[in-house]
């Protein structure tokens, strides 16, 4: 078969690599459209400021972006440079996802829940809010998953969920109850339903501290972004929630693995 010949599962990678980035064109629609109310399938791909319809040259991803200098051919409005970002990573994960599992079920899987969580993390960096309609069929499709992976079972899946919701709701509610304002939105806590049946229960710490290593890594961006009031930025925490649970999906054992050897 063609999936097993040794040529094919060499370039595999780089193939799922240019999935990927036309994929991460995809999830910038649907972010945007999302948050506009816009149908996802009509009208075509346009430019969000003077509505001109983008030609398949200007739909080249990255590239295109460059090509145009981060702004619309027709009347010169910047491009976001988060769009040519989220093009790299959704590329990227479909690359290291198919170098790690190769062309199987298991990269099929990985692939659509990053795909969910790429998207949510648009949707929170720019509007500060992770979607239902995201967050839910991601926590079902994780638990399903677990019939794909490799160091969670289904009663694994199930009891990471239930603990990484249940720690987050404990936080939000803790956090309202010390500051009177909320520290974590609903949406986060929501989320840890899915990051939780997808790492298991065991891999959930370290999920979660790569996604606050993360944060705490990226705070400064937010920081000078808001004038320097340090009280006063807030910062999404769905996308590095959801860094964290893919690092883990990908290497989270073989790292915690080699810290327990030392």
């Amino acid at each position: 078969m063609l999936v097993s010949h040794p040529a094919f599962r060499e370039i595999f990678p780089w193939l799922a690599a240019i999935l990927g980035l036309c994929l991460g064109s995809f999830y910038s629609v649907c972010a945007h459209r999302y948050q506009t109310g816009a149908s996802i399938v009509r009208p075509g791909s346009h430019c969000p400021a003077c509505k001109t319809p983008l030609s398949a040259l200007e739909l080249v991803p990255v590239v295109s972006w460059l090509f145009l200098r981060g702004r619309c051919r027709s009347c010169g409005a910047r491009i976001p440079v988060l769009y040519p970002a989220l093009e790299l990573i959704s590329g990227l994960w479909a690359y290291l996802a198919a170098l790690k599992f190769g062309p199987s079920p298991l990269f099929l899987f990985l692939m659509i829940m990053g795909g969910l969580y790429i998207t949510a993390s648009m949707i929170d960096l720019d509007s500060f809010i992770l979607p239902n309609r995201l967050t839910y069929p991601a926590a079902v499709l994780a638990v399903a998953g677990a019939a794909f992976l490799p160091h969670v079972d289904l009663g694994g899946a199930l009891i990471g969920a239930g603990v990484g919701y249940a720690l987050f709701w404990g936080l939000a509610k803790a956090y309202l109850a010390a500051k009177g304002v909320d520290g974590l939105g609903g949406g986060d806590v929501k989320l840890m339903l899915s990051i939780g049946a997808l790492v298991g229960w065991r891999g959930l710490s370290f999920a979660v501290l790569m996604g606050s290593l993360a944060a705490l890594i990226a705070s400064p961006i937010f920081l000078r972004s808001g004038g320097g009031e340090k009280n006063s930025i807030p910062i999404p925490f769905g996308p590095f929630l959801c860094f964290g649970a893919m690092a883990q999906a990908l290497y989270g054992p073989e790292i915690q693995a080699a810290i327990a050897a030392i």
